[in-house]
């Protein structure tokens, strides 16, 4: 039943209708910068961004499932478009990045839940999403329209590794088959990064790039990275299985080559977004896909403090713990602007 566009159900069934599938990237970025708080012992702190993240993942899901019931035509649609089709990677992460922050509770039962929902929707979505969106679509070249979003295909794989490796050492009855999962993921993510990477770089070298072009999602190139990093540094500090000391050498040389890379890519990440609103005057507003820079500067952290510990590297630490400072601001400045767009979108309208 069509609703009023003029009232507050109406707005708020627009914005449903509009929904961005990468939406769940709140829930990753919450979840994240959490977890790296909790790391560094502001329990506080780190438990006020859990419920957020905890309530973020529940709200975000039941709009989507409100969006299927509602408006299931442009749900089904997003499938279909290369541009927001890999947003939908954001739901694996981000069911992953929230139990893998409740293990640190201890609740190892809803860590289990949500890593069994997780690798199923990522075994799904990893076949449906690139043939409807990409290999399914008559238009061509389809490398003209990739962009920074591809990238969360990897950070789903490195998620559900990152789920495996923590609980790992909590459920010693499965520690070989959580073993096999951790590599295994860990391994397709590094994969789908390097494919990722070859599209990216190619739309960006064949096809000219304007400012309007370089959005937020450009920075999981480096969250994608630092998330290999972290389920790497996990993998090497498993218990002997045999897939993880038939791989633990390999594992922690990428890892380090992975850190590494991710620490080079900030620069310029940096430099383009200063080149898009500074220099070429993009309008600075706020809009869904800004969580994607929050979710690589909270993981880019973590894996800083994650590589330091399991390598003993000190500077690395330190470095990981300055950074999270870097990753709350971005945090907080994120969620205020979140919180002033739905202010002036849902509630003033209504009292004016």
């Amino acid at each position: 039943m069509a609703t009023d566009p003029s009232t507050l159900a109406g707005t708020l069934d627009r914005a449903v209708a509009t929904l961005a599938p990468g939406y769940f990237a709140l829930v990753m970025g919450s979840g994240i910068v959490s977890i790296g708080l909790d790391l560094q012992g502001f329990d506080l702190a780190s438990r006020v961004l859990l419920a957020i993240c905890a309530a973020g993942y529940l709200v975000i899901l039941s709009l989507h499932l409100l969006r299927f019931a509602r408006h299931r035509q442009q749900f089904l649609e997003d499938f279909t478009d290369p541009r927001r089709g890999f947003g939908f990677f954001t739901f694996v992460a981000g069911t992953n990045v929230l139990g893998i922050r409740l293990a640190l509770e201890a609740q190892t039962f809803w860590t289990v839940v949500l890593l069994a929902l997780g690798f199923v929707a990522w075994l799904l979505l990893g076949y449906v999403v690139p043939w409807t969106a990409v290999l399914g679509r008559t238009a061509r070249p389809v490398v003209a329209t990739a962009n920074g979003t591809w990238f969360i295909w990897a950070v789903a794989s490195q998620s559900c590794a990152v789920a495996a490796a923590t609980l790992e050492p909590m459920l010693p009855p499965v520690r070989d088959e959580l073993a096999v999962i951790a590599v295994f993921s860990w391994s397709i993510g590094i994969f789908l990064y390097a494919a990722a990477g070859i599209f990216v770089a190619l739309r960006m070298m064949l096809y000219e790039l304007n400012p309007i072009d370089l959005t937020p999602p450009y920075w999981v190139s480096m969250g994608a990275l630092a998330i290999s990093v972290v389920a790497g540094a996990q993998i090497v500090e498993m218990e002997s299985t045999p897939i993880v000391n038939a791989t633990r050498g390999l594992v922690a040389g990428v890892a380090a080559v992975c850190w590494a890379f991710a620490t080079w890519l900030i620069p310029p990440l940096v430099a383009a977004g200063f080149w898009r609103h500074v220099v070429r005057k993009v309008p600075l507003r706020y809009e869904a896909t800004w969580w994607s820079i929050v979710f690589p500067c909270g993981m880019y952290a973590v894996a800083c403090l994650t590589l330091g510990r399991a390598d003993h590297l000190p500077i690395v630490g330190a470095i990981g713990a300055a950074w999270l400072w870097v990753a709350c601001i971005v945090w907080l400045l994120v969620f205020a602007a979140m919180l002033r767009n739905l202010w002036q979108t849902l509630v003033r309208p209504q009292r004016a």
